[in-house]
């Protein structure tokens, strides 16, 4: 050990060295390739013209060799040079025509290694892009196709006398008409946040009234629900599990915009009932962040859980992470409910993740208060 302490200064010295020696290398600077170009250029024309001086050879033979030899090298020079703009150019060729996965080769050291490099992590953001434009087309056609098939289908009964037009059908087609209105709705919200044009007033509330009225509002939708037989958008027919709140203090307050922290708690709340068991309890905590008026929030419910493989994407866009809902008149849902309780929280500067529980899921919501309208 005594024999090799000094190896890593030594070695970061080298390092630093090397990093400064740069701009003097040819193999990993474009500049110094070009000055190398010229002085062995010059050396050539020199060289010559000093044979030419001490022999017989005339000088306009040796201007000649001195030209060929400059164009031979310079071409050499050159095509090594322009070789990975050639590429990024026929690379580019194959985006602009919807083939993301071709790369640049990366195996220069100089300014066009680096700048091979930053094309290829552009290539890989748009290909992801794209990847994810596609995949949003088709599960919106997807998700729409499913209400308008249906109500096409109760519609096309009732036309052509196959069933009467009572309440129940019309029930029937509504609750299609809704579950299509509940998408479109959602959507909405997703291209408002993604433009950045839904701003927030933030205000200081009290977190237990305000819970309160949340969970009294989705018992209400239950109850309405039920008796008309319909689904509107975040609401849902399970009527057997239990809605329970724990603020801790009790006079527990907080700083945040309190339509878009609706807007969270209710995706939450309306999620967790749609995967609890029958007669299973959703549990709603609060309590004091770090901050001042920050708020701690978390929906417990007693449901299968979200396998840790799939929790990085259970806020992603029409993903129904984990098992799927287990309760009675449960459709599954649109997917796009955590999505936009994810954006609504980062809009605050917040943070919502899947946290760590023995039984059921844990949706945990982090509010950092008065420091994010500070900044």
């Amino acid at each position: 050990m005594t024999r090799r302490w000094w190896r890593t200064p030594l070695r970061r010295l080298w390092q630093r060295v090397w990093e400064g020696l740069r701009p003097l290398d040819p193999y990993r600077s474009v500049k110094a390739a070009l000055g190398a170009l010229v002085s062995v250029s010059v050396i050539i024309t020199t060289l010559l013209v000093f044979v030419a001086m001490h022999s017989a050879t005339e000088l306009r033979v040796i201007t000649i060799f001195s030209i060929i030899a400059s164009l031979l090298i310079t071409q050499f020079v050159a095509n090594s040079l322009t070789a990975p703009l050639d590429e990024m150019t026929d690379v580019t060729r194959s985006m602009a025509h919807g083939n993301y996965s071709r790369r640049v080769r990366s195996e220069r050291r100089d300014e066009f290694g680096d700048l091979a490099d930053a094309f290829n992590r552009m290539a890989a953001d748009l290909e992801a892009v794209d990847t994810h434009r596609k995949e949003l087309v088709a599960n919106v056609s997807h998700e729409l196709r499913t209400p308008i098939a249906a109500l096409r289908a109760v519609l096309e009964n009732v036309v052509d006398g196959v069933s009467e037009p009572d309440p129940e059908t019309m029930r029937t087609a509504l609750r299609q008409t809704e579950r299509l209105g509940r998408l479109v709705e959602h959507l909405l919200d997703l291209s408002r946040l993604d433009n950045g044009v839904v701003p927030l007033h933030a205000r200081r509330f009290e977190v237990w009234p305000y819970l309160s009225g949340v969970l009294k509002e989705a018992n209400m939708s239950r109850g309405a629900s039920t008796l008309s037989g319909t689904a509107g958008s975040g609401t849902h027919t399970r009527t057997d599990v239990h809605l329970h709140l724990d603020v801790s203090p009790p006079e527990l307050t907080a700083h945040a915009d309190a339509e878009r922290l609706h807007q969270v708690v209710a995706n939450l709340i309306d999620n967790a009932i749609k995967h609890s068991p029958r007669h299973g309890r959703v549990t709603v905590h609060a309590r004091r962040g770090e901050g001042p008026e920050s708020l701690e929030l978390d929906v417990q419910d007693e449901g299968p859980g979200i396998p840790e493989s799939e929790r990085y994407r259970v806020f992603e866009r029409f993903n129904r992470g984990g098992p799927a809902p287990s309760g009675p008149g449960s459709d599954g849902g649109t997917g796009l409910g955590l999505a936009i309780a994810r954006w609504a929280v980062d809009l605050h500067g917040g943070r919502i993740r899947v946290a760590e529980s023995p039984r059921g899921c844990r949706i945990r919501v982090t509010l950092p208060g008065l420091e994010s309208a500070r900044g």
